[in-house]
């Protein structure tokens, strides 16, 4: 298996092929570079008699002269080296090594220190590349693919090889460049990979290779290495030579399966070793560890454990305590350890754009913390059964129970995901409104653009955009809005509603998985029907998926219309849904050609939605719906919150805890409980019904009604503590002991609506004060700053009152009589908030 791997921070990290990718690499290798073939090893002269005729020759006589002049000077160069063959004397020149360098500056040094370059050089200089290009399209010379990929000059070969080699076939290919939805500023440079592969490989388009094309994707990252900004490492060539047919049957369906992306399983000794161990008999434990674990345990989790321990743990150990080699951790270095895997250092910019460090806790430590003690018990306990192997490993476990508190972690989780459904139940069916309404929104956009010419604007439900002119071809729609100018690709638009809405549908009506909904295909619709009545009853067969259990889902009707429109519109123009190849993002396989219900077209190929896709539509259509939690903030959905919403909506409507375990696939009706929501109406309830039976054991006269003069007496006291600056704080049952001078009195809670009162009363006594200085009213004065400090101090109290307010959130009093206690107001168009009210 190819391997390679790449350094970053410390670590080492491997990067391969998958098996899949290495099978079909052998099946279909690159074609070889031959050093010689009969036309290279052409004379002079019937080379350019040949580059003088058709079809090389150029329409009018001074693109013929310079065709002549420019092809002459290359020969002249190519002369002086040695060789047999035109190809043997480019390879001597040393100039089709380095793509990056201009080879024309090392022609016209060669010429001129062998006398042969003439008056004008920088005119020659421009007319080489045609030169060249010449020899290149009749198939003289072939430089090599990293070499015709990196250089600026000869240009636009793909135009000569359509004139003088293969016709046909490059035709073929923009046939597909004015019939598909791919634009040129993509499908162009895609024609021109297939020329540089003619280029560099020889023959015609029915002549590439799947190994060429491989060859090519390799060559493209090592000639421009880093990030794909500028779409260099685009796949889009091996598609477009897909669809026109040029490979065999048995071709790739995708040369997705050759990028280092989908790199396929490591082995237990690649999973170890990407973090590149000091210590290596620990290492060497590690491997035997995690394959004595292997059989037991899916990749997924191999992959999680071997991280945690390497990394986490063996790594970290390693890079603070250079040298260390057992696993008998002193108290000292156990207590370093645990306290690093607690906490994490976050780096933010403050206002100033200084770097500040922040230390947080981490949220997976507890995780880490029990897969490292169950790493020194396993030992432990295999030593016991094997102590020639495990035993000189088996040594005092640095994790104690007390360090984990299991129980607290995962009651704190149960609160969060508690919290977390709570706060979107009720938002529920607002997402799925307004979802449904920005589908048929976006589908209305892209019709009504249809139907209109370039410049001309259309209004879709208030909505008012201008058909964008282009300056190239492009098969999609795009859309200018009028005020800003900023354009919209009215087709994605469409999609991605489209896609956002059924993913969103499927998974609050089903429960299922984000990856089982991934693997739903065109035969998981199947049907029932019932022997006595003979009713037929749709149903939906969930793959097996994290408990590798089997279930059936009753359809209903609401789900059923969604499937409905989800398979007309990925069927084909057969009927059929097509076959695509789909990898497994946690066992890190390729999952065989399957008519999958959630695939889409990118670019020319057809390919299967995967999970970060699903999350990307859900996360666009919250950010288009406007939802918002209870802080103010954008209201997000995991994928699995909607299976978290499912299980207490249906829990909470009698449906019995032991069907929902079945629906959900669950093996322990535990999680299924876990999974359900605890509501305050529910503790409310509880707790009412303790007060009651706590009751009915006490004295009754202890809950006697109180008279109607007690009544009175006790709302009265409440209303005369209604004050014009707020509201005075004395208890019950007491009177004023500050004779009314309230701005004075600490137990003054001021409104702060009413901060203009106090602030007229703080100038009014400022007044007074310089009154009584100047009437030499002494003892006023000293009265009157006593009154102006408690002033100041209520406005004091305001200000941080204020501030707390704009810094939080305002609770008031809640009211429980609804499931959820507040309810989801839908905005009247797509681009106005939703606000949530309390109920009261």
């Amino acid at each position: 298996m190819t391997t390679a791997t790449v350094s970053s921070a410390g670590n080492t990290r491997t990067w391969q092929l998958s098996r899949e990718a290495e099978v079909l690499r052998e099946k279909f290798p690159p074609r070889p570079a031959p050093t010689s073939w009969p036309a290279t090893r052409q004379s002079r002269g019937t080379v350019e008699a040949r580059l003088a005729g058709e079809p090389f020759r150029a329409e009018d006589s001074n693109a013929r002269y310079h065709r002549k002049k420019s092809l002459q000077t290359v020969l002249d160069w190519l002369e002086l080296y040695p060789g047999s063959s035109w190809q043997q004397r480019w390879n001597a020149t040393g100039a089709g090594i380095d793509g990056h360098r201009d080879w024309r500056v090392k022609l016209l040094a060669d010429l001129d220190e062998a006398g042969l370059l003439g008056e004008q050089p920088g005119s020659v200089h421009r007319l080489l590349g045609m030169g060249l290009i010449q020899l290149i399209g009749g198939d003289y010379v072939r430089p090599s693919l990293g070499w015709l990929m990196a250089t600026s000059s000869p240009l636009r070969i793909a135009n000569e090889m359509a004139k003088v080699r293969d016709r046909h076939g490059l035709a073929q290919l923009r046939a597909v460049r004015t019939s598909s939805t791919v634009g040129d500023a993509t499908m162009v440079p895609a024609i021109e990979r297939v020329a540089l592969m003619m280029a560099a490989k020889g023959g015609t388009v029915a002549d590439v290779t799947p190994g060429d094309c491989i060859e090519l994707m390799q060559t493209s990252r090592e000639v421009f290495p880093g990030p794909n900004r500028s779409g260099r490492h685009s796949p889009l060539f091996y598609q477009l030579l897909h669809s026109i047919g040029a490979f065999p049957a048995d071709a790739p369906p995708t040369v997705r399966m050759f990028s280092s992306l989908f790199a396929g399983r490591l082995s237990v000794e690649q999973l170890v070793d990407r973090y590149d161990l000091a210590c290596r008999p620990v290492r060497e434990l590690l491997v035997d560890y995690l394959r004595e674990r292997q059989p037991a345990v899916d990749y997924s989790t191999l992959t999680n454990l071997a991280t945690t321990l390497t990394l986490w743990f063996w790594k970290d150990l390693e890079r603070h305590h250079p040298g260390i080699d057992s696993l008998q951790l002193t108290p000292e270095v156990a207590a370093g350890w645990k306290q690093r895997i607690r906490t994490r250092t976050v780096r933010s910019r403050n206002e100033h754009g200084d770097v500040v460090e922040t230390t947080v806790e981490r949220d997976s430590a507890a995780d880490i913390l029990i897969t490292v003690r169950c790493f020194y018990l396993d030992l432990a306990q295999w030593a016991v059964d094997d102590p020639a192997r495990w035993g000189p490993w088996a040594v005092p476990c640095p994790i104690r129970a007390a360090d984990v508190q299991h129980r607290k972690m995962t009651s704190r989780r149960k609160s969060r995901m508690d919290q977390r459904t709570r706060e979107r139940l009720p938002a529920l069916p607002a997402l799925a409104t307004v979802v449904e309404r920005e589908r048929k929104a976006a589908a209305a956009r892209l019709a009504a653009a249809r139907t209109v010419g370039p410049g001309e604007q259309f209004t879709v439900e208030g909505l008012t955009l201008r058909r964008a002119r282009l300056k190239r071809h492009s098969p999609r729609i795009w859309a200018e809005e009028p005020d800003t100018g900023r354009r919209r690709d009215l087709n994605r638009e469409e999609d991605n509603a489209f896609w956002a809405w059924a993913a969103i549908e499927v998974l609050r009506m089903t429960g299922i998985r984000v990856e089982e909904l991934t693997e739903l295909t065109h035969p998981s619709l199947v049907q029932y029907r019932t022997p006595h009545t003979g009713e037929l009853i749709p149903l939906l067969q969930i793959p097996p998926s994290k408990t590798d259990q089997e279930r059936l889902l009753v359809i209903s009707p609401e789900l059923a219309d969604v499937l409905s429109a989800v398979v007309c519109r990925v069927r084909g123009s057969d009927g059929s849904v097509p076959l695509v190849v789909a990898y497994d993002h946690h066992e890190k396989v390729w999952n065989p050609p399957m008519p999958l219900l959630f695939q889409r077209a990118i670019g020319l190929e057809t390919r299967p939605i995967p999970i970060g896709g699903v999350r990307d539509l859900i996360s666009g259509a919250l950010a288009r719906s406007g939802l918002t939690d209870t802080a103010g903030r954008p209201l997000d959905f995991a994928p699995h919150d909607f299976r978290r919403l499912f299980t207490t909506d249906a829990v909470m409507n009698g449906m019995p805890p032991h069907i929902a375990q079945l629906i959900l696939g669950h093996r322990d009706i535990n999680t299924t409980m876990g999974y359900k929501a605890v509501y305050p109406e529910e503790a409310i309830d509880g707790h009412r019904a303790f007060i009651a039976r706590r009751r009915a054991l006490r004295p009754s006269e202890e809950y006697r009604r109180p008279t109607d003069a007690e009544w009175e007496e006790f709302l009265g006291h409440f209303e005369r503590r209604r004050l014009a600056l707020g509201d005075c704080g004395r208890a019950y049952g007491t009177g004023c002991i500050h004779e009314h001078s309230c701005v004075r009195c600490p137990l003054l809670r001021v409104d702060p609506a009413q901060r203009h009162r106090l602030v007229d009363i703080r100038d009014n006594l400022i007044t007074r004060i310089a009154e009584a200085e100047h009437k030499g009213w002494v003892g006023e004065a000293e009265g009157l700053r006593v009154s102006l400090a408690a002033t100041r101090e209520k406005l004091a109290e305001i200000g941080t009152a204020i501030a707390r307010g704009n810094a939080t959130v305002a609770l008031g009093i809640p009211g429980f009589r609804e499931l959820a206690g507040r309810t989801a107001t839908i905005p009247h168009h797509p681009t106005t908030p939703i606000s949530r009210e309390h109920d009261q």
